[in-house]
């Protein structure tokens, strides 16, 4: 019966792996080769009008006026925490660069949030504007939003004199549960429990023989299920990749008209070239002048950001080549287990930093010449990455779909690597062999790219035009906002 069950299982990883494959390979071709003048992409047709609910490509690509919104939204988003100073994960971030540009823009926001917790000793952050407000509820004991206490807040709210117009959640702060009546609401994924598949295969690739087998394989194809289950109660998905978008319509099987891709932005105010604060930044810490090539990671350093792989790389190609290690230095912005061994492997080569704010981090990125995440993570779209793009700096990630599929789309943008030692030595040494001067010219296209994609004035626009498109949908005495024309 034993064999039976893990015949099963093979079987089924097999089939989740091979349909992922045959999905990207079609995606990835279809989104160079097959844009010829026979195929040509829906925002490139500037005459023809484009129903924006079935359009299928990340919608940074469509040009949004900057002018102000034909109509002012009440908008309700529910979030689990909102973001304190350093300490937010991208979720956090995401949701906090977006709701204050869309207060700013004049719409209503309420935000249903966690209050703080006396454990964190953080006090709730106060901002200058009358058009956005907070409603603080007692978590669970798990950390979640008491979801009895946030949909009697949000009845409460609904039943005034006006109701929202959009009702948005980052991933489950609404759970399904609550939300599968509302036709007005939009939930964005940061992660999916299918790209996670891949996450667990190659944690347990890199499990050495004294770690104990994870268990957690077999029961995050449940979790697939389960999704593919209870994602079709959410009215309108947003994927914050090319390659998760792909997946909801084709895995999750969500109609295309409910799936709408909008990739992460990152604030082009602060995150842009400034030579000026990468030299005081080198000065601070520092850097020695006479290293020729300076690496730059940050985030958590835990294990499922890839610190065990970066971490083996590198004490290996310092202990190989004497040349690399007088020539490279590291630096590691980010708290975590790992920065105690990183701090180990050797102070001429690496330089712990620590947790940074994001007036540090635009620094950080102005002094290095390439920022390297070696995530394990094959889900979401790491902020790190475009906040490095912006600031004009190449970068080099693993081999995942939402990472080529949206970011590295080509070398002439930076480097990929599989997630093994041996892949990522090569990536390290490819790096080190083109120097500073083809880095800069890479770190120009990425820095295009970036302000073509992944500001937040691209991503907030998008956000826009997609809660009037919702609002207006079906009201023929308003305005149709789901038709574009560039």
């Amino acid at each position: 019966m034993a064999i039976f069950r893990f015949r099963c299982f093979c079987f089924t990883i097999l089939l989740l792996s091979t349909i992922s494959s045959i999905s990207f390979l079609f995606w990835y071709q279809c989104s160079g080769p097959c844009n010829s003048s026979e195929t040509q992409m829906p925002w490139q047709k500037q005459s023809q009008a484009i129903n924006l609910l079935s359009h299928a490509s990340a919608w940074n690509h469509l040009s949004f006026s900057s002018q102000p919104p034909p109509k002012l939204l009440k908008v309700a988003l529910f979030v689990k925490k909102w973001p304190h100073r350093s300490h937010a994960g991208g979720l956090e971030r995401h949701a906090l660069t977006l709701h204050l540009a869309l207060a700013r823009r004049g719409h209503e926001l309420h935000v249903f949030t966690a209050s703080p917790t006396a454990a964190n000793n953080a006090s709730f952050p106060r901002y200058p504007m009358t058009n956005l407000h907070f409603h603080l509820s007692k978590p669970t004991s798990a950390g979640y939003l008491d979801q009895a206490i946030v949909w009697k807040q949000l009845q409460l709210q609904n039943s005034t004199s006006r109701p929202f117009d959009v009702i948005h959640t980052e991933s489950v702060g609404l759970l399904h549960t609550r939300a599968r009546n509302l036709t007005n609401l939009a939930v964005t994924w940061h992660g999916i429990a299918y790209e996670t598949v891949h996450t667990d295969i190659i944690q347990e690739l890199l499990r050495s023989p004294e770690e104990p087998q994870s268990y957690a394989l077999a029961d995050r194809v449940m979790k697939v299920v389960d999704e593919v289950r209870f994602f079709q109660n959410y009215a309108h998905h947003v994927a914050t990749s090319d390659h998760a978008g792909d997946v909801l319509r084709r895995i999750y099987m969500i109609p295309v008209e409910r799936v709408h891709v909008i990739l992460n932005g990152v604030d082009e105010e602060i995150f842009k070239p400034d030579s000026v604060k990468g030299m005081e930044f080198k000065r601070k810490f520092g850097v020695p002048g006479r290293k020729t090539l300076v690496l730059g990671m940050a985030g958590r350093l835990v294990k499922d950001k890839g610190h065990p792989l970066m971490f083996e790389a590198l004490k290996q190609l310092i202990a190989e080549n004497g040349a690399f290690r007088n020539d490279v230095i590291l630096l590691v912005a980010g708290d975590g287990p790992w920065a105690a061994r990183y701090k180990d492997l050797g102070a001429g080569s690496i330089i712990v930093l620590g947790p940074l704010d994001h007036v540090q981090l635009a620094s950080f990125y102005n002094a290095i010449d390439i920022f390297v995440n070696p995530t394990l993570r094959a889900q979401g779209l790491d902020h790190t990455l475009l906040e490095a793009m912006l600031s004009g700096k190449p970068v080099m990630a693993t081999r995942v779909a939402s990472i080529t599929g949206s970011v590295i789309v080509g070398g002439e943008m930076g480097y990929t690597f599989s997630p093994t030692v041996a892949s990522l030595k090569k990536a390290l040494s490819k790096v080190w062999e083109d120097g500073r001067a083809v880095l800069e010219k890479k770190g120009e296209a990425c820095r295009q790219r970036g302000l073509q994609l992944f500001t937040a004035t691209k991503m907030t626009a998008a956000y826009e035009r997609l809660f009037l498109c919702i609002s207006t949908a079906g009201n023929r005495d308003e305005q149709d906002l789901c038709q574009y024309r560039g």
